[in-house]
């Protein structure tokens, strides 16, 4: 543990671009008592723990055990890593029935990129949002949606693309029918009445796994 301390404090300081000895006078200490903070056990002086983690704008919890809200992908790659190309069929597996994926809409300057809950439809993919939401394209807007699944501890994952084309679901009653077929209730919550419809005119995915 004061091994991981020492270099979880390391890693924050050059994330924030502080100095340690900024840290020690946030903190309310001497530069030499920090250093031998860091390389005792949590219990020696749980108060100036205390103190550290709040300089550096963590709880006692992330400064000891790390930030569990960090993006995946944060251990080092495996030693014989390989990279393996799905089949349609197994893109379509792993897209499972429903989930969080990410849809890229064309934008000015560039294309933007939104988290979605989405279901599959009969091969196709749908999601709700805003009628005049950001996530919500023209018809016939050439679209990706990805999702993907990272394993931090073994260094494996994949990632499955849909390209193909966006279908707003204007027709109440067709809406309709898609609300009494699929429980889809979007994480962001508001009013999000319009469906979206992706057409995939191409599935494709990688998996990456070790020999």
């Amino acid at each position: 543990m004061p091994h991981d301390l020492a270099s979880r404090v390391a890693e924050r300081l050059t994330q924030l671009d502080m100095t340690e000895r900024e840290l020690s006078r946030k903190a309310g200490m001497s530069t030499k008592y920090l250093e031998h903070l860091l390389v005792c056990e949590p219990d020696f002086d749980p108060g100036g723990l205390l103190r550290i983690a709040a300089a550096l704008g963590l709880t006692r919890h992330e400064l000891l055990e790390g930030r569990d809200d960090l993006p995946p992908g944060q251990s080092e790659a495996a030693e014989r890593p390989v990279l393996a190309r799905l089949t349609e069929p197994e893109c379509w597996d792993k897209l499972g029935t429903h989930g969080v994926g990410r849809i890229a809409l064309p934008s000015e300057p560039g294309p933007a990129v939104f988290p979605v809950n989405y279901v599959v439809d009969t091969k196709t993919i749908l999601y709700r949002t805003a009628e005049q939401g950001a996530a919500a394209p023209r018809s016939g807007a050439s679209v990706s949606f990805e999702t993907d699944r990272i394993d931090d501890d073994l260094s494996q994952g994949w990632s499955v693309l849909v390209t193909g084309t966006a279908e707003r679901i204007d027709d109440a009653a067709a809406a309709e029918r898609l609300a009494a077929k699929h429980d889809l209730e979007p994480w962001a919550g508001g009013e999000r009445a319009l469906w979206v419809r992706v057409r995939p005119t191409q599935v494709t995915g990688r998996h990456i796994t070790t020999m």
